[in-house]
């Protein structure tokens, strides 16, 4: 994924603010004669975590489902506040940002997890000796993005693997491997299915660190949401919306050279490295966009109730009033499987 999918998504201070939604509110072109309008909310330019999005719309499944399909480019308003506002039916999100937004009252349900599992790691330059574990962190710096679950995530992991989770933080504002190689921080967190695969393209290979290897919960990294007033008015087309765009990243699971292919296809001159796109639809195919089943899109309560569940400890979480949750929120109410094909 480009840099920043989850970093700008994360201004979320503003989730309700409906004048945030700027120009990508503006009133799309008009419908084809008997096809229901669906906007879908970019989270940044297209990558491989939109791919099953364009396979869908490639091979005619939109059509076939009778719905005039417009993406909407992403322009600095975070994908949950259009979807919460009405301003897009859908978008891409991720279960960090949706958490914070869905907390301070945003109109979303999440309808589908595109990745189900982080894609995003902690990472060092490769030739960095001293760090071979994460306890290694300590008295190092951070480079984040600004976003509040960073630094209690962090300091948990560190602590997991032994440390004491002491660290300093800057706010990056270049790419994270770029922030590496430029001796500006000693670890990040780059999305190991774009920017590691980059940064060894490019010549700086990094030391990588799974959350998960170290008791983190694990988390949906890119998800798909809905509108939820929507919803509930139109589900026949939700349902067909979601299944066509199902049917692409099932696709792109089973085929990645194809979607790979289809996902160019739909946005010529959008990509300058081709084996970037190959070799990231691959390694999403082969880790990333199945459930522990095999099954493509489906959710559970078990780790929304972790990682969601660790974002309201954390204590950083705020309501509709601007103030912490003082109730740990009913998670089985903030994602549904109803709009999925079954196997």
């Amino acid at each position: 994924m480009a840099v920043g999918p989850i970093r700008s998504a994360l201004v979320l201070v503003a989730v309700l603010l409906l004048a945030a939604c700027g120009p990508s509110s503006a009133t799309p072109s008009a419908p084809a004669a008997g096809r229901t309008p669906i906007r879908v909310a970019l989270d940044w330019t297209p990558n491989t975590n939109h791919t099953g999005l364009f396979v869908a719309q490639q091979e005619g499944w939109f059509d076939q489902a009778e719905l005039d399909v417009e993406f909407v480019p992403y322009n600095n308003t975070p994908p949950d506040t259009l979807v919460g506002s009405g301003a897009a039916e859908f978008g891409i999100s991720f279960q960090d940002s949706f958490t914070y937004a869905k907390a301070s009252g945003v109109d979303a349900v999440s309808v589908m997890a595109i990745v189900q599992h982080w894609t995003s790691q902690i990472a060092v330059r490769a030739d960095r000796a001293d760090i071979t574990s994460p306890r290694d962190l300590d008295g190092k710096t951070y480079g984040g993005f600004g976003a509040a679950y960073e630094v209690p995530k962090m300091q948990a992991v560190i602590k997991d693997a032994g440390g004491k989770g002491t660290f300093k933080t800057v706010v990056l504002g270049t790419s994270a491997y770029e922030a590496l190689y430029a001796g500006q921080v000693d670890f990040t967190e780059p999305f190991v299915t774009w920017e590691t695969i980059e940064a060894q393209l490019r010549g700086q290979p990094l030391k990588t660190f799974d959350y998960t290897d170290y008791g983190f919960p694990d988390a949906y990294n890119v998800l798909l949401i809905g509108n939820g007033t929507w919803l509930q008015a139109h589900p026949d087309q939700a349902r067909a919306f979601v299944r066509a765009v199902q049917r692409g990243y099932q696709l792109a699971a089973d085929d990645p050279a194809k979607g790979a292919e289809l996902l160019e296809k739909a946005n010529p001159g959008a990509f300058t490295e081709p084996e970037l796109v190959s070799r990231s639809q691959q390694l999403l195919s082969e880790r990333y966009l199945r459930d522990e089943s095999g099954a493509v899109g489906s959710q559970t309560l078990e780790k929304w109730n972790g990682f969601s569940g660790f974002l309201y400890e954390t204590g950083t979480l705020v309501g509709p009033d601007g103030k912490p949750l003082t109730a740990r929120p009913d998670f089985a109410t903030w994602f549904t499987d109803e709009y999925l094909a079954t196997p």
